[in-house]
Order: structure tokens, then sequence, then C-alpha cells
């Protein structure tokens, strides 16, 4: 038999596919598999209406075969098979897809049919691993079968051959191993047989089948010291029925936990369990769950977002990181779909509004799961929200806010008067006729934050102060209000919109000691002024407009080469004795009174948790005083 030749342009496609296009050369397996399916479906299609085809859905099945002593892997299925011209047309011009002209001829609206493959470059994948293939084929309703052969771009032969019953046998002969040790013959075991077809196919609608290993005792072995064989008996590898295919209603919760611990490997059940099936514009089914905990890494760059993409039961990604929000990319689940464009691989998705679309229909969806969670297991959701509070927190400060509306009313933060965590809802409902702002403090831990002597004339109002204790919570007011009725208002800002703030400003009345204070410390602050908010502390330092103390502490730890430093305001409580003692002392020993300024001063950098410039020397300041 004389062999024929591949086009120039099919010879080219058939070099950059085997050696570029696909990712893994495992996913040889699935492609044949899918192939396999492929022709499965098509006979049970035209079994609908041609009552020749004597058999049933539970006939078909595929079945693999291993010849380790010979390195070949045989993929047989009793599908539609080809004939001679369809050999010469499906495997002969590389990228002719039967597969897709089955679908254009009989529409995918006629019976129940799921054919996967429409490139045509799939079968090719097999060279990634096997210098040779042949496939052996009889199509149903003629009595002629045909052999194909190829070694590869040289060429392939077509010729009859004999085959009982229809379908086609898929015959791979398996690479020597190269430089890498076991790189092909790995495939010649049936355990990684096993676990591609778990991994890539286990929802394919058809029984695959392989003869596994298992050891028994041999028949007549003494009892006491039996004697063990190996055996092989045929199992089916693969589930079939995906779980997301099944009704809610048709699924324990602990069938839907034990799936996500075992396919994520988590040993925590999720905090929620989302099943999604629309049809429309875009059809889809999906599983999608809301995890305890984040995964190891899940904060640092190396993490990767993404979902398990599925294609009538075939697995094309697993990870794919386009259908998850950034906003949720802790979600962790399946999405199967028939909708979205694949490359001719299968292994990369075309970017168009169908996938945008499964994607904003995934962020309602998470959205409004984790909403149902908050309003009814409030400590299930406050447990979820101490593991990925922050990350939903940082969604809206890399969005410039951009993502306040959708994540604001999720977010919780601890409360001065409830001292627990509340919503921003929540505040607004409790406020005052007459409050005006929703006041907030901003600190490194809430009992810092708490004891601030800036917070007091607030809780002397009885008014509430949400306490921001994350890195970079500095920044969620200016964020936020445009998602919020209220404005928000910082406890160190210098209008509090408070009644007891409109006295009479003193500063002008204690210029000299104030003069005397600024002159003791130099530049180490930038102003000294008469305080409207401290009562029974002595002093304060605050940050006045623009960048505050938690901006500066972020930017030194981010990005200390922008030397972003804010405004050193000391505020004094005119009324207080430490300050009548500091002004007496100003008089009658300046030397005693600059001590008494330098305490002071240390004294309100650590309330605001601002290191002091020499501890060793304010200790030893404050000791000096006790001899007088």
């Amino acid at each position: 038999m004389r062999k024929k030749q591949f086009k120039a342009e099919s010879k080219r496609l058939m070099d950059m596919m085997i050696n570029s296009i696909y990712t893994h050369k495992e996913i040889f397996l699935r492609e044949i598999i899918s192939n396999a399916s492929d022709a499965i479906d098509k006979l049970a299609f035209l079994s609908l209406t041609d009552d020749k085809i004597n058999m049933k859905r539970e006939d078909f099945k595929i079945t693999l075969t291993l010849d380790k002593e010979n390195r070949l892997i045989t993929v047989t299925d009793n599908g539609i098979g080809m004939n001679q011209d369809e050999l010469e047309n499906n495997l002969g011009v590389i990228a002719n897809s039967g597969s897709f002209k089955f679908r254009q001829e009989n529409g995918e609206e006629k019976g129940d049919t799921d054919i996967i493959g429409q490139f045509g470059v799939g079968f090719y994948s097999a060279f990634m691993v096997a210098d040779k293939i042949t496939v052996i084929s009889k199509k149903y309703g003629e009595d002629q079968a045909y052999r194909w052969e190829s070694e590869g771009v040289d060429g392939y032969i077509v010729e009859p051959c004999e085959r009982d019953g229809v379908g086609t046998d898929i015959i791979m002969h398996i690479k020597e191993d190269g430089e890498e040790a076991n790189e092909y013959s790995k495939y010649l075991r049936e355990y990684t047989l096993e676990s591609l077809v778990k991994k890539y196919s286990d929802y394919i609608r058809f029984p695959i089948e392989l003869a596994m290993p298992h050891s028994r005792v041999k028949e007549g072995s003494p009892e006491d010291k039996p004697e063990y064989e190996e055996v092989y008996e045929m199992e089916v590898l693969n589930s079939m029925v995906p779980i997301w295919h099944k009704k809610k209603k048709d699924v324990t919760e602990e069938e839907y936990f034990a799936y996500y611990k075992e396919q994520f490997m988590d040993q925590n059940d999720p905090v929620a369990v989302i099943p999604i099936s629309t049809e429309g514009t875009v059809s889809y089914e999906a599983l999608l769950f809301i995890p305890q905990q984040p995964n190891m890494g899940y904060y640092t760059p190396d993490y990767e977002k993404g979902l398990q993409l599925y294609s009538a039961g075939v697995m094309i990604m697993d990870k794919c990181a386009d259908l998850v929000p950034d906003s949720f990319n802790f979600i962790r689940g399946v999405v199967e779909s028939p909708d979205l464009s694949l490359n001719i691989s299968r292994e990369m998705l075309q970017h168009d509004r169908q996938l945008k679309a499964i994607e904003n229909h995934i962020e309602k969806k998470v959205k409004a799961e984790l909403k149902k969670l908050l309003e009814n297991d409030r400590e299930k959701y406050e447990e979820f929200f101490k593991h990925f509070g922050r990350h939903l927190k940082v969604s809206i400060l890399d969005g410039y806010g951009a993502n306040a509306e959708l994540l604001s009313d999720l977010l919780l933060f601890y409360s001065s008067t409830e001292k627990k965590l509340v919503t921003l809802g929540e505040y607004v409902e409790r406020m005052k006729d007459d409050q005006k702002y929703i006041y907030y403090a901003t600190g490194e831990s809430v009992v810092s934050v708490d004891n601030l002597p800036q917070t007091e004339i607030i809780k002397d109002h009885d008014m509430e102060i949400l306490y921001l204790v994350d890195p970079g919570d500095e920044f969620l007011p200016d964020m936020l209000r445009m998602s919020c009725e209220k404005e928000f208002r910082s406890i160190n800002d210098n209008d509090l919109g408070l009644e007891d703030e409109k006295k009479e400003d003193v500063t002008g009345e204690h210029k000299d000691a104030f003069d005397f204070i600024k002159e003791t410390l130099g530049d180490k602050i930038d102003e000294v002024k008469a305080s409207t908010r401290l009562k029974s502390h002595p002093v304060c330092i605050s940050s006045g407009d623009g960048v505050t103390f938690e901006m500066e502490r972020y930017f030194s730890a981010m990005q200390p080469e922008m030397g972003v430093k804010a405004k050193r305001i000391l505020e004094i409580n005119v009324d207080h004795d430490a300050f009548m003692a500091l002004d007496t002392a100003r008089v009658v020993d300046p030397e005693k009174a600059k001590k008494y300024v330098n305490i002071l001063y240390n004294q309100a950098k650590l309330i605001a948790g601002l290191p002091i410039d020499n501890p060793t020397e304010y200790t030893d300041t404050i000791c000096s005083l006790f001899g007088n």
C-alpha cells in the first residue's frame, strides 16, 4: 500500500500542534477519549430515528487496553465508526472535523447529543507520546472495515482490514523514554491512566473501562502461609454523572461537602455551597464553594485564582481565572458551559462576551450567598470574615472605590459601643437623630484605639466609633463615601460636628506657653494648639488634614522610598494640671519646663502608636524629676 502524504499546510500544522499547541503531554488521553465519546454520541443520536440500530444507551462504552510488553495503548469505542473516505478526510486532513460537520448537519437541538470535538486536531495530540498510531474502524451500516496508520508528518496509509462490529480502535505505540527517565513509560501503567481519566474525563457520559490489577490469595495456598497472585478485573474508571448536573434537592449537604473536600483537598467543610443552572443568552451550570479558610499561599503573589472549566463532561482547564471575579477570588468550584469559545487545543478560552457574562453572574451569586450568610448565620460569617475580610477591603482599595457598592455591606468593623463587629448598615441604624457623621478611629489594635484620648469626646456624647485596625483601613472611608448615605469623619479631624467644639479658641491666650513648647521641640512638631477634644487627658498628637499616621505607617512599610510623612500637631488640654504645672515651670524653672515638654510630647507619641525617638532618654527624664 502506497503511503499518502499530508498536505504541506497539514504538515506544518501537525508539527506546530505537537510541539506548541498543547501544554501537557498527558492531554492526549483526554482528546482520544473525547473523540471516542463523540463517535458513540453520533450513533446514539442516530438510534433515536433508526430502528435497525439494535443498541441501547447502556450498551455503549469506551475500553482502554494496555500491552506493556509492546508499548501499546488502545482506546476502543462501539460508536458510529468511519469508512475509508472519512478516515482520509478526518485523519488525513488536519483540522477537518467530522464532529463539527455532524453538528452542522444535524443541529444541536435535535435529540440528546453532546458532541465534544469541533476542530479536528485533538486526535494528533497522541503524537506527543506515540511514534506510531493505528486506527481500525468500521462504520455503522457498512460491511468493510479499514485501517489507517501513520508515524507522523511523513504521511499515512489506508487499507481494508477486518473488525468485528462497528466502532473504532485507536492503537498508540508509545515512544521510548528520552532524557527524562520514565518520560513516556509512565503512560503504560494502569494507575496513571486511571488518574488521567478521573482528572480529565470523569464526567464523560459513557463508561470508560480498564482492566485493573488486584492482589488475591492463590487458590489452594496454605492458610498459615498464604500465597498471592495478581489478577486483572475490568473496572469503570469514570463516575459519568457530574454532581453539578443533579438537582439540589437530590444531593445531600454531606455529599456536597465530601465532593468539595476530595476535589479541592481541603480538610474543612465549606462555609457555603452555591449550585447554579442558567439558560438564556449564556447557558451554564456551576457548583461553587466558599471555603472556611484560605488555602496555603492565598495571601502571596504566587496565588492563582480560578474555577475548573468543563465542556460536555471534559475538563478543559483546571484553573480558569477569567471566570472568577477578583473581589471573590477565594471561591472554588466548577463551571460547565457549551457556549464558550475555545481555541483549537481547548486549553484556552477566547475572550468574549459570554465569558464576561458568566463572570458577572457568578459575582452576583456569590455576593447574594455571602449576604444571606451574614444575615442568617452571623457566627459563621464572622469566622469567614476573619480570614477573607482583608481581601474584601483590598478589593475596594485596589479598584479605587469601584467595588465599594458591591462590597461595602459585607464589611465588618469593631464598634466602640457594641464591643463586637458590626456592619455599616447597623451603625447607621443606631445613629442619633442629630449625629452628622460616621465616626471612625484608626490604629494597630482595638485596645490601642480604644485608649486614644481623641475618642473621649465622642464617647461622652454616647456616640459610636468604628475602629479600623487592619493595614490600609485608613484609606477605606474615602473609598466608601459614595456607597454610604452618611459622611465619614475621623476622630482626628478638626471639625467633629459636636456642639462643645464650638467653644472659643483659647490658643492665643497661651501664646507664650505654646511658643515655648514649639521652641523646645523644634522641627519635631509642626504646630502647637489648644485642644477642643481633650477632657481628662493632658495631651494628644494629631495629623490634621491630609496624610494620617496610619497612612505614614502603611507607606513606610510598603513604599519607604516615597518618604510619606504626616504633620505633627501637638494638642494641649489647657485645663489640665499637667499643662498648668508646665506653664508655671516655664517662668520659674525653664529647664524643668523643658523636661515637662519632652515628657508630654513622648506620651502623646506613645498614645498615638508612634515610636519615641530615645526611650532611654525619656525614662531618664522622668526619673530626674523624682528628686525635685
